[in-house]
């Protein structure tokens, strides 16, 4: 499995919602409406999920799916 589609898996989990409702092109904002308290958790699930250290900031409002799955690929 592809780090995208890991990382697009922890989110649905997490979030609890459908996968067509997490657009791979829009940030986590804009597709599901993710606020700071979600980031932060989102944050320490992927942690838990890839084993790399990841702040919050690296994972912020501003970026898309593909772009986390691409920050986790360069910590590992």
């Amino acid at each position: 499995m592809d780090t995208k589609t890991q990382v697009k898996d922890v989110i649905i989990k997490l979030l609890k919602v459908k996968p067509e409702e997490l657009k791979e092109d829009m940030t986590l904002e804009q597709s599901l409406g993710v606020d700071s308290t979600e980031m932060v958790e989102i944050c320490i699930a992927l942690q838990k999920e890839f084993g790399v250290k990841i702040q919050e900031k690296e994972v912020a409002k501003t970026h898309t799916l593909v772009e986390i799955a691409n920050v986790i690929d360069r910590k590992r």
